[in-house]
């Protein structure tokens, strides 16, 4: 995958969950796709970190966008690899998300692994004065 393909790929992934329509998001994965997020025990409950199937897939997805009807995604940067992709963005609640996607042969998304970052507030240490 090129830098521009990945680039292409990470603004149409972007764009499908800005627009919150959710055939569009499941265009981008695999009939067989994997989700492992650590957002996912919060949806569907304690000790589940894992979405088989695009079926399942899709009733995650759509309990994230009712969960966060104000969801907008702002993306950062997107990384190439073989046969895989790792989208940057910033996600709900200023969160940092970074995504693995392996694709499949037809360029479909087979297995994402989600990473979240939350920064903290930078301390006050009294050398900022208003």
């Amino acid at each position: 995958m090129t830098e521009a393909e990945a680039t292409h790929f990470a603004r149409q992934w972007v764009a499908a969950w800005n627009s919150h329509d959710l055939e569009e998001i499941m265009s981008h994965y695999s009939d067989d796709a994997e989700l492992i997020s650590p957002l996912a025990e919060q949806l569907l409950g304690r000790g589940v970190s894992a979405v088989q199937g695009k079926t399942n897939l899709r009733g995650y997805f759509r309990r994230g966008l009712e969960a966060f009807p104000d969801l907008k995604f702002t993306l950062l940067s997107a990384y190439t690899g073989v046969q895989s992709v790792v989208v940057s963005y910033q996600s709900v609640r200023g969160m940092e998300t970074a995504e693995v996607m392996r694709l499949n042969e037809e360029g479909l998304v087979c297995r994402v692994i989600a990473h979240y970052f939350t920064p903290a507030p930078i301390p006050d240490n009294g050398s900022a004065r208003a």
